[in-house]
């Protein structure tokens, strides 16, 4: 059996001999090569802002982007092998505004939950596009002036289906329905506080641009993780019914969505790093630093075009997941769009 030194050996090897050497990141058991840009796209399709990906069960990579301005088709959704050749894509009328991305298994069936913040509106579909549900703006919590104020970023599912969905680019509450769609309550919310001073960090049961929503399980009784942004930038763990918990903020910069697997929990950050913490929330590596000596990330960067971009390290990742081989498949907020996938090594 080949140790991972020896891995890495025969990897140099091989670009010893005239082969492109691939970036590396990590360290021990959390090493990665580094394959930017692997997915094939038709020529009629071109990637906006990639902002969500998932795995269904067959291993097919799902995309949600923002289609790019010269896209001759309009479809936000696309669909990839495990080795990134295309399928097939679907959802013209999301163009400029996929944004959140989930999925999960509901008895026998998978189904994707799509966040369209441009639009302000949820939808559930099937793999195929098929609409199953389309929740607008929660005008009846009295807490917006018009529709237009909701633009929610992504959300979570409970065990039992609960829906947790945040409106991270409207007013930043948290609103919970069942799953049949039925309103149960808001909480969290901040917008006005941090229009009154962007610079102060916000009280426990608060949320500042609440991006990032998880049902994290790892530790029993399932829990609801809000990462924020701005200020605040910080993990945020509330009960079921919307109690704050507590809080963590070692190894977060501005969290953009959670995936867990066993102990683990990965966090892809908008401000150029994907963060792997343990059972504990402690970070065990941070994957593709790109932040700068002078503190920026993706300011001056994220509107170029790829070839500026520096090979092994990260931009804006805002989304990410695990494969069922321990890969991590990460979507950048770019507007060229860029998905790589760290292959464990």
């Amino acid at each position: 059996m080949m140790t991972r030194r020896s891995v890495l050996a025969a990897y140099a090897t091989t670009a010893a001999k005239g082969q492109p050497k691939l970036p590396v990141t990590g360290n021990g058991a959390h090493t990665y090569e580094v394959h930017h840009d692997f997915l094939q796209l038709p020529p009629q399709l071109k990637f906006g802002n990639t902002h969500g990906i998932v795995v269904d069960e067959q291993g097919r990579i799902i995309v949600a982007h923002t289609v790019h301005k010269t896209s001759e088709s309009p479809h936000a959704i696309a669909i990839f092998d495990a080795q990134g050749k295309f399928i097939k894509s679907w959802g013209g009328d999301m163009r400029g505004g996929a944004h959140g991305l989930v999925i999960r298994k509901e008895g026998s069936q998978e189904f994707l939950y799509i966040c369209d913040n441009s639009s302000g509106f949820v939808r559930k579909t099937t793999l195929d596009g098929e609409n199953v549900w389309i929740l607008h703006a929660p005008t009846m919590t009295g807490l917006y002036a018009s529709a237009r104020e909701y633009k929610p970023s992504t959300l979570a599912v409970a065990p039992n289906g609960d829906i947790y969905i945040a409106d991270g680019y409207g007013k930043f509450y948290i609103h919970h329905y069942d799953a049949k769609t039925n309103y149960i309550r808001t909480f969290g919310g901040s917008r006005e506080l941090m229009n009154r001073d962007p610079k102060i960090e916000t009280a426990a049961g608060s949320t500042i641009w609440p991006h990032a929503v998880g049902i994290d399980t790892r530790n029993g009784a399932p829990m609801l993780a809000i990462g924020e942004r701005g200020a605040n930038s910080r993990v945020q763990y509330f009960s079921l019914d919307g109690r704050p918990m507590h809080a963590i903020k070692d190894g977060v910069r501005w969290p953009s969505t959670f995936d867990y697997k066993g102990d683990l929990c990965l966090m892809p950050d908008l401000k150029a790093v994907v963060t792997i913490f343990d059972r504990n929330n402690k970070p065990i590596v941070q994957l593709g630093d790109g932040m700068q000596p002078d503190g920026k990330t993706y300011e001056g960067l994220r509107t170029l075009d790829r070839d500026k971009f520096t090979p092994g390290k990260f931009i804006a990742p805002h989304a990410a997941c695990f494969a069922a081989n321990g890969d991590v498949l990460v979507a950048e907020w770019v507007e060229v769009g860029r998905v790589t996938r760290l292959r464990k090594v």
